[in-house]
């Protein structure tokens, strides 16, 4: 489970040797009201949800296992969330679930990349108006207004679920507008708001733009928005966020089959250090692979420009 969560960049607060508790990230849960609903059981691998309307969207059911919980927060079949664990971390991942009928499906998309087996970008019908490129949170992250106009974020102060929070807008790889996440700035959780059903592991923050620079060959990776956004203003246009510390198996897809070179900048802490160890192996059976150690303790977003471009000068 512990894997799991960080496979999709949740975050939860240890209460005890066994236990981790937050909010819960499911795709079903909507309520603003229980931030502290999820449970996780690291040693028996379990999870629980105790808000009353997640457990209803999930047709009266308050947990599970690893693998109920990687096939709701993917919309798939167990025997699908069985594979994708085995293919991110190997072993033997409950093969022995059989279908006829899966079986048959995946035989006529054998040798599909995954990425367009498994994802479909829905347009969104709607363009958020009114939002805030100089809000004064903004400038406190170091993004200045002419690029946080143009990533499209700022404060919405309208109604629904982004309201009050600084919203960044998500595009599929062909620049269509899918999706748009949340920040908050005011100590509301969750700190980050997917929308329900986004699966973020099927997606890189700012390909589209990065794609389009001129030779398309070398990418910095790196784990956040604001850090993905600091790296661009300091002149490194060609730059994508994992959204989270982990590379999933539809995100190396995409960087593979659009860049011959990636730069490697993740957070300076423990787990950022052991993503770029990870990611960095995964690489280098496809790409070319750089890596630039950020200093202890600190993310790219929280350096200064100057400092950036220290760090990646020797890697245009």
């Amino acid at each position: 489970m512990e894997m799991a969560l960080a496979r999709y960049g949740i975050r939860l607060r240890r209460i005890s040797r066994d236990y981790l508790r937050g909010a819960c990230p499911l795709p079903a849960h909507q309520s603003w009201s229980s931030n502290e609903s999820f449970i996780v059981n690291t040693q028996k691998n379990i999870w629980s949800c105790q808000s009353t309307s997640c457990i209803a969207a999930r047709g009266g059911r308050v947990g599970g296992n690893v693998l109920d919980f990687v096939a709701l927060m993917d919309s798939c079949s167990i025997r699908d969330a069985a594979l994708s664990l085995q293919r991110s971390f190997g072993g033997t991942a409950c093969l022995s679930l059989h279908c006829p009928e899966q079986r048959s499906q995946e035989s006529r998309m054998e040798g599909l990349p995954q990425f367009r087996r498994t994802t479909v970008y829905t347009p969104l019908s709607f363009v958020l108006s009114g939002v805030d490129c100089r809000h004064p949170y903004l400038a406190e992250r170091g993004i200045n207004p002419d690029v946080a106009r143009l990533f499209g974020v700022g404060h919405y102060a309208g109604r629904g679920i982004m309201s009050g929070r600084i919203v960044i807008p998500i595009y599929s790889p062909q620049a269509t507008l899918v999706a748009y996440v949340g920040r908050s700035i005011d100590g509301r959780e969750p700190r980050y708001r997917f929308p329900a059903g986004f699966r973020k592991s099927h997606v890189l923050f700012n390909l589209h733009r990065a794609a389009k620079e001129a030779d398309r060959r070398t990418v910095v990776v790196v784990e956040g928005f604001f850090d993905c956004m600091k790296v661009h203003q300091a002149g490194y246009r060609s730059v994508v966020a994992l959204m989270g510390s982990t590379l999933s198996e539809g995100q190396a897809e995409l960087l593979r089959q659009t860049f011959q070179e990636a730069v490697l900048m993740l957070d300076g802490d423990d787990t950022g250090r052991a993503a770029t160890r990870i990611i960095a192996a995964r690489f280098r059976q496809y790409l070319s692979v750089k890596l630039v150690h950020v200093p202890a303790g600190r993310q790219p977003d929280q350096l200064s420009l100057n400092e950036i471009q220290s760090l990646l000068v020797d890697t245009r």
